[in-house]
């Protein structure tokens, strides 16, 4: 009997998932679009759609939230490797947009969702009102850009990346999809997408059936064990039980959930809409974790690469968690949401939502976008204050006219001794005309399997749906090549003198890539470089290491440590959730075109490096500060440059290149440890000591005519440093910019284009050149061109580039103020003394740095990711690369 009574589960299954009533009506199949913010559960939700049976549900395009959880450079391409890996490249991408809004309510097309519509201007430039909820590096942002280190080491890279002025946008995307026909959309993220679509192409939303979402909290309340331990204030005993989940804002606003915090003005225009409505909000969600029972069998079950990717993230987001309650504080959001709404599909005909996995109910209910009292004028609300008419022609006094959230630390919202009073974000249940009512899931149904271990009757359908062969990815990096093998690249010096010891702290900009370039070809004889930190509070998110990792791969350099430098520049982190905070001044740097889009991803050209071995990884141990250990702790990344500094030989006096703000080094100089005596002298690239006639380079900061980006992106940390006493070496804006011709760097490198790296070097050069020249978005892309300076300089012996220096008194503006902030002033009698570069040879500069590219010494090992490929697909007694001799550390094959 039991044998049968399975055997009939699995034919059930199967008729649910590829039988039965597998047909539409009209016997076509339900065209899906999906709007995600490819957090951890919403690639969980791709792929479970992506199982289906395409007779009956038609997956045809994705569209990335580019305001919540992850950055769009690195989210695009994850949805790319999950589409390669499963087989269906046939599907849309789209991301991101260089639209806006006219300050009269009129949108532009292809505004790209980077920014909430209350704070969305006429470009990609923007603050963090509401995103400053959600931590930017480890357990945030960078943990889900790189999936905890587990997507570059599982998914496969198939041909379709991001390429500037290519890339489909998410309206585009929409507007083609949604024009071709009745549809059925999914929102998993936050709302700004969707609701700039219909509000910009009112006349299309007739052929959108159904709305799918998950979010928000109509009468949920939160476990008493999701408060993570290291926050100070964010969430504490007695505010547990609240009906929102933003653990780093509980002080200010307990009632929110995070997809509907991070735009609840465009979740408002969602719900009003008139399009009908699925909401599966934490109410329900909150009855479904990840308990210990499904983990274990989910760890069990793990026969298509799929389920083992699922799995693996799986396991490391329980590992990394904030606390040891991961069973009952984590939940399946979006997978859940997802697999609700199929099943409510699948039975069209019946209009009370009945489904297989959750109660549902019919509730008025509305999104809360300010506080009352409404009406008023206090200078948190851009759709009103200052204006005679309302933007977007809104209702004075109406619901959209009270104080709107400002940030984590917005005084309105606190009340002391008490819970926040803010409700931005919050779906609250209400009678009346302002309300719309929806189909909302209550809490999941129990298992019907009395003898079943998984108690909600999801859990089994998720696993075996995860599980079936048909449908299934085809393979994951190690298996899609027959000899694939990774490779530990470490140069033999053999009895060399080394040179000079040389740490390089970048910001991972364009220009930085191409002066590490510089520095791995300078001889190591006259420059070692011994290790580099990254500074994320630069031109580029956190994830970015990566494509430092694959460099220094390609140069067959992997023994140089990289350190993850400090996520926020000084006293911006939230001082009762450090985890979160401020973007003061990282703000100025352009999400999209020209911006961290474009940084993140190498302006397209990452994908064309070789793959790297090395990767970020969130691998921690107890003995680190975690709760528990995760599968190769020791394979931990360093976090700091006092960590790499640690490595170095006791005694070692180094040089530091600085060629981005200058947090990381401000940290040293503040530590209690004796770091700061190993540092010799420093070169900054960076600040402005020009002439008020020649303005700095902070393009998105008029208010501030005289800084410069490095700088002003920390000022505080620019302060500590010029006040440290160090020897310090200053490369200024006004010396670098004599130095930022394309045409005469890019003909020298076309007549020694001999080696990988000066082939890369010039693909780039000529990327942004061509794109400064094609689009006003990117005419400030030729700053970059002058972060090779301080390389150059470094790696020289002065005697071909003849350089005049001069030294000054400098002081630096830190006092809050962003028009002053990080303005470099001359000031004899407060300044602190400073050998700053005037002048230098261009001829030479631009002859040595292209010449020193297109030498075949200290070239690179593997020219790109192509090459790597033809390697992985022959016996390694058959590589066609006679540079490569590697230590081969791992062979792995899952």
């Amino acid at each position: 009997m039991m044998w049968g009574r399975d055997l009939c589960a699995v034919i059930v299954l199967m008729m649910w998932v590829f039988g039965g009533e597998l047909y539409t009506v009209e016997g076509r199949p339900h065209r899906l679009l999906l709007d995600a913010d490819v957090d951890t559960d919403d690639f969980f939700a791709l792929l479970y759609l992506l199982k289906l049976n395409r007779s009956e549900f038609e997956l045809e395009a994705v569209t990335i939230s580019a305001n919540a959880w992850t950055n769009a450079g690195h989210a695009v391409h994850q949805i790319y490797d999950i589409l390669y890996m499963m087989d269906r490249d046939d599907i849309t991408v789209g991301v991101g947009g260089e639209g806006g809004i006219l300050d009269d309510g009129t949108i532009l097309p292809n505004v790209g969702g980077y920014l909430p519509i209350i704070d969305q201007g006429l470009s990609t430039v923007g603050g963090c009102r509401y995103r400053q909820a959600i931590p930017i590096g480890r357990k945030g942002r960078l943990d889900i850009d790189t999936d905890f280190g587990i997507q570059k080491g599982f998914l496969p890279r198939g041909s379709r990346k991001y390429s500037p002025l290519r890339q489909p946008t998410a309206q585009q995307v929409m507007i083609e999809k949604i024009s071709a026909g009745p549809i059925t959309v999914f929102l998993i993220g936050t709302h700004t997408n969707f609701a700039i679509f219909l509000m910009n192409s009112p006349h299309l939303k007739k052929n959108v059936e159904h709305i799918y979402i998950m979010g928000g909290g109509v009468g949920s309340r939160n476990c008493s064990d999701c408060c993570p331990v290291d926050d100070n204030r964010a969430c504490q005993a007695g505010e547990s039980g609240d009906t929102g989940n933003l653990f780093t804002d509980y002080h200010g606003n307990p009632y929110a959930e995070f997809n509907f915090f991070g735009d609840p003005f465009a979740a408002y225009q969602v719900f009003h809409s008139d399009i009908p409505i699925t909401l599966v909000p934490l109410d329900a969600t909150n009855t479904i974790p990840i308990n210990d029972e499904f983990f274990k069998a989910f760890e069990q079950r793990q026969d298509t690469f799929e389920a083992q990717y699922c799995f693996q993230s799986l396991k490391m987001a329980r590992d990394t968690w904030f606390d040891s309650h991961f069973h009952s504080t984590y939940f399946m959001w979006d997978t859940f949401t997802i697999g609700v709404a199929v099943s409510i599909m699948q039975n069209s005909n019946n209009h009370d939502g009945e489904n297989e996995f959750a109660e549902m109910e019919y509730m008025n209910i509305t999104v809360v976008t300010s506080n009352e009292p409404y009406g008023i004028s206090d200078g948190s609300n851009p759709f009103f204050d200052g204006r005679k008419i309302p933007k977007f022609n809104l209702n004075k006094g109406g619901v959209h006219s009270g104080h709107v959230q400002t940030g984590l630390q917005d005084p309105f919202c606190f009340v002391k001794d008490g819970r926040g009073k803010c409700k931005d974000g919050y779906t609250a249940k209400l009678t009346g005309s302002d309300t719309v009512r929806v189909l909302v899931a209550t809490k999941a149904k129990p298992s019907q399997e009395n003898d079943s271990e998984l108690e909600k009757a999801f859990y089994k359908n998720f696993l075996s749906v995860m599980n079936l062969s048909q449908q299934t990815g085809r393979f994951n990096l190690t298996t899609e090549f027959p000899y694939y093998r990774e490779f530990f690249h470490k140069p033999d010096f053999g009895t060399k003198k080394l040179g000079k010891p040389v740490v390089f702290d970048m910001d991972m900009s364009a220009g930085d890539f191409l002066a590490l370039f510089y520095l791995l070809k300078v001889p190591v004889e006259v420059l070692d470089l011994k290790a580099i930190i990254v500074s994320p509070t630069g031109w580029a998110n956190a994830a970015t290491i990566d494509v430092v990792y694959d460099l220094l791969h390609m140069m067959g350099r992997d023994d140089i440590p990289v350190a993850l430098g400090e996520v926020f520049a000084m006293n911006q982190a939230d001082p009762y959730s450090s985890v979160a905070g401020d973007c003061k001044y990282a703000k100025a740097i352009p999400h999209g075109s020209g911006g961290f889009l474009d940084s993140d991803t190498l302006f397209g050209l990452a994908r064309d490096l070789p793959r790297s071995p090395r990767r970020y990884t969130a691998e921690n141990s107890p003995e680190l500060g975690a709760h528990r250990n995760t599968t190769q702790p020791e394979l931990r990344h360093p976090l700091s440059l006092e960590s790499v500094m640690k490595t170095l030989d006791p005694g070692l006096k180094i040089t530091i290149l600085t060629n981005g703000p200058l947090t990381n080094l401000a940290k040293i100089i503040l530590s209690e440890t004796n770091t700061i005596s190993q540092i010799q002298e420093v070169f900054i690239v960076g600040g402005h000591t020009g002439h008020r006639s020649n303005k700095g380079n902070v393009f998105t900061v008029p208010s501030n005519e005289y800084v410069e980006f490095n700088m002003f992106l920390d000022p505080l940390a620019a302060k500590t440093v010029f006040n440290s006493g160090l020897n310090i070496t200053l490369i200024p804006l006004s010396t670098q910019r004599k130095l930022c011709s394309f045409p005469e760097i890019l003909e020298r490198l076309q007549l020694t284009r001999e080696t990988p790296e000066a082939k890369f070097a010039e693909r780039l050069l000529s990327k942004l050149y061509c794109l400064q020249q094609a689009n006003q978005r990117y005419q400030h892309v030729d700053i970059f061109l002058g972060e090779i300076l301080g390389a150059v300089l470094l790696g020289s012996d002065y005697s071909s580039l003849n350089p005049n220096f001069r030294e000054k008194n400098i002081r630096v503006n830190a006092e809050g103020d962003e028009s002053t902030d990080g303005q470099l002033v001359i000031d004899k009698w407060q300044g602190k003394p400073v050998r700053v570069l005037k002048n230098i040879d261009p001829v030479a500069y631009y002859d040595l740095f292209t010449n020193r590219l297109g030498d075949k010494e200290q070239s690179a090992v593997l020219g790109s990711y192509d090459e790597q490929k033809k390697i992985w697909s022959k016996p390694p007694n058959q590589t066609d690369n006679p540079q490569i001799s590697p230590v081969m550390i791992s062979d792995n094959r899952n």
